[in-house]
């Protein structure tokens, strides 16, 4: 194993303050074929922070908007889930670069970079962020737990700090089991909506014509929130923070030529990870579409009500629980990477070092005491509401993420020969604009 360095040190114009690694208890932990290798060697040594990252583009959150829009619009939306892949699959590219390029996450290069006031008002808006997914996250994970076992939904909730433990034991046993376990259960949910499409036997054609952009989801205010809240669920700001970290797990020679190569293993298998994401999240809207939309439940909005519907209109018994069982191991996934990346925020931000446990408690606890409250007072119809309003949150956030990232990897002094191309920067420019008018847009709509 390799000892980390005990400071990693940039320029980008002029001296910054050195910072520790990024994750020191697993900074370059996990050793690269040298030399020769195999292309696929070398590929299996850099697979399985993509996964990590992935999860974050499938949890509960993206389930509520998914089923919402799919029951009310059918397959419309699937151009949105498209769209919002694309983008992720760029940003998290200039992530991993950004990772791998200069040894400092994102939220330590925001803090080497800009002035105290601003780096604070970033960290505190990832804050909000982090605790808006892992709002979402708690609620999906009590009520897959309430579906499956009929755990009441607030001790359901409570149930949730529990996973502090799992986290600690998988990080204990090496990030490469963090890794596996977070694979494994990405299988089980893809293997459940396979299941789940083959019973509901969507109509390929509209699903096709579903993933061609219209411009009614942009003037319809009703799609738009709920397109907005899709982009929000996908393009994910602690996912950027996350993924310029645990890139700087992997142990290799830092010089040009092996940079070059952990940035195109690392955009393969973020790329490849995100693709599955895009299934999921697609197949969960076009089964809201197949089975509710087309039989004429546009108001299907809830998990809840979904697990209930899915088995007498399916004519499958199982399909019920195979989506509870899917909904839990997202759930469970989920909360992992989100307080992974809330220790990254905050060390990297503030340099503030508190045990793993007390961390991810407070990020945990955070989530978990409003989430209490509006199931203790609203029940079921609350819970659903927040999942909803949770990704809206969610889509206010990326900005705040993006616009830096986008910055840093256009620096020529920052990135060097590794700073983006003309064509990438325009791209990642454009979606910035994208990302920020679509919140514009929103707001207005609020406030009018």
């Amino acid at each position: 194993m390799t000892t980390p360095p005990a400071d990693i040190a940039i320029s980008v114009g002029a001296p910054v303050p050195v910072a520790r690694p990024s994750l020191p208890e697993s900074y370059a932990t996990i050793a690269v074929p040298a030399g020769n290798a195999s292309f696929w060697r070398k590929f299996g040594a850099f697979a399985g922070p993509g996964y990590l990252v992935a999860v974050g583009y499938m949890d509960p959150g993206n389930w509520a908007t998914d089923l919402a829009g799919g029951s009310a619009f059918g397959y419309t939306l699937l151009s949105v889930i498209l769209l919002s892949n694309i983008m992720a699959m760029v940003l998290q590219a200039l992530a991993a670069k950004l990772g791998i390029v200069t040894g400092l996450d994102l939220a330590q290069a925001c803090r080497a970079h800009y002035s105290p006031p601003v780096r604070m008002a970033l960290w505190v808006l990832c804050e909000f962020a982090i605790i808006a997914c892992d709002l979402a996250e708690v609620i999906g994970t009590a009520i897959a737990l309430q579906l499956l076992f009929g755990i009441p939904l607030v001790l359901g909730v409570c149930l949730t700090a529990l996973d502090v433990l799992l986290i600690l034991l998988l990080q204990q046993r090496g990030f490469r089991k963090l890794e596996a376990f977070i694979i494994a259960l990405l299988i089980i949910v893809a293997g459940c909506f396979a299941v789940e499409l083959a019973l509901s036997q969507p109509s390929i054609a509209a699903v096709a014509s579903g993933f061609i952009p219209r411009a009614e989801v942009v003037t319809n205010p009703a799609m738009l929130y709920i397109a907005i809240g899709i982009i929000g669920a996908t393009v994910m700001p602690h996912n950027l923070y996350l993924h310029s970290s645990i890139v700087q797990t992997r142990r290799f020679e830092r010089d040009d030529d092996s940079k070059r190569e952990a940035i195109k293993f690392a955009t393969l298998d973020s790329s490849i990870a995100l693709g599955l994401a895009l299934f999921i999240n697609a197949a969960i809207l076009i089964l809201a579409a197949s089975t509710f939309h087309v039989a004429g439940r546009t108001d299907v909005a809830e998990i809840q009500e979904a697990h209930a519907l899915l088995a007498p209109m399916l004519g499958a018994g199982a399909a019920s629980t195979l989506f509870a069982v899917a909904l839990l191991a997202s759930g469970q996934n989920s909360t992992i990477t989100a307080t992974l990346a809330g220790q990254i925020v905050m060390e990297g931000f503030l340099r503030i070092r508190l045990p793993a446990w007390l961390r991810r408690l407070v990020t945990r606890l955070l989530a978990i005491v409003p989430a209490v409250i509006v199931a203790s007072l609203y029940g079921e119809s609350g819970t659903a509401k927040v999942l909803v309003l949770s990704q809206a949150i969610l889509s206010l956030q990326p900005p705040f993420a993006v616009v830096p990232l986008v910055r840093f990897t256009s620096d020529r002094t920052m990135m060097g020969r590794f700073v983006s191309p003309l064509w990438l920067k325009t791209a990642a420019w454009v979606i910035s604009a994208v990302i920020i008018s679509l919140n514009l847009k929103l707001l207005i709509n609020v406030v009018f």
